[in-house]
C-alpha cells in the first residue's frame, strides 16, 4: 500500500513483501516449535497467542505462495494484443506512460507463439454490428469494467484506456479498436502494462474479460 500511495517505489514494495516472506517462514517454524514446547510443558495457557502468530505466518506464505504459482505458470510477457501483426496503436497515452515505462513496440515472433500456448482466448471479437454500435458497445464495457477513458477516435475506431491494479496501483493502458469486417465488425483489443517483465497474467485475463462483456457472455 505504502508503493500504491507513493511513499516508495514498487520496487521498495516488492522488497518488503520478500522480507515478509521470510519473517513468516521463521513465524511458521517458531510457532510450530511453540507450540509442541507448549503442549509437552503443560502450558496450555500460552498456546492462543502462538496459534494466532503460526496461523498469521501461514496465511501470509499462503498468499505469496499463490502469487509465485502465478508467476511461475505464465510466460514473461507484459505487452498482449489480440492481433499481434498488427496491434491496436495507443495516441493519448504515449504521453501518458513516461520515459521509464516498457517501450510498446510488440514483438509478434516472441509473443505471438506464446500466446496462442497459454492464452488462446486472445483473439479478435466478429461481431453482426455496425462499427459504430460495436464502438458504443466497446467503450460501455470499459466502462463498467471501472477503465479510466483516456481517449476516443471515433472516426479511427480506437478507444484508449488505463487500468489500475489495486495492490500497487501498477498501471497497464488498453487500447480498443473496431474496425468494418463482412456482414459486421471486428474488435481488436491490446493490453499493456507499464513496468514489469511479467505480468502474471493480467493483461489476457483483462482482454478475456473485456472481449466477453461486450459480446455480452
Amino acid at each position: 500500500m505504502g508503493a500504491r500511495v507513493g511513499l516508495w517505489p514498487f520496487t521498495i514494495g516488492f522488497l518488503a513483501l520478500a522480507v515478509a516472506s521470510v519473517l513468516a517462514v521463521i513465524g511458521t517454524v517458531g510457532g510450530l516449535v511453540g507450540i509442541i514446547l507448549a503442549r509437552k510443558r503443560g502450558l496450555a495457557s500460552d498456546l492462543p497467542p502462538i496459534y494466532l502468530g503460526t496461523a498469521v505466518s501461514v496465511l501470509i506464505l499462503g498468499v505469496m505462495g499463490m502469487q509465485f504459482n502465478a508467476a511461475s505458470s505464465v510466460p514473461p510477457i507484459h505487452n498482449i494484443s489480440t492481433d499481434t501483426d498488427d496491434p491496436p496503436q495507443f495516441v493519448e497515452v504515449v504521453a501518458l506512460r513516461g520515459a521509464s515505462s516498457n517501450p510498446l513496440a510488440l514483438d509478434a515472433a516472441q509473443i505471438a507463439p506464446l500466446q496462442k500456448e497459454f492464452y488462446p482466448w486472445v483473439e479478435p471479437l466478429v461481431m453482426r454490428a455496425s462499427t459504430g454500435d460495436a464502438f458504443q458497445k466497446a467503450l460501455g464495457a470499459l466502462e463498467d469494467l471501472g477503465l479510466e477513458i483516456v481517449a476516443t477516435h471515433p472516426d479511427l475506431g480506437l478507444i484508449e484506456a488505463t487500468d489500475t491494479t489495486f495492490w500497487f496501483g501498477f498501471k497497464d493502458d488498453v487500447a480498443v479498436r473496431v474496425q468494418e469486417y463482412p456482414q459486421g465488425s471486428i474488435i481488436d483489443v491490446r493490453s499493456v502494462s507499464r513496468v514489469g517483465q511479467s505480468d502474471l497474467g493480467v493483461n489476457a485475463r483483462r482482454i478475456g474479460e473485456i472481449l466477453s462483456r461486450i459480446s455480452g457472455d
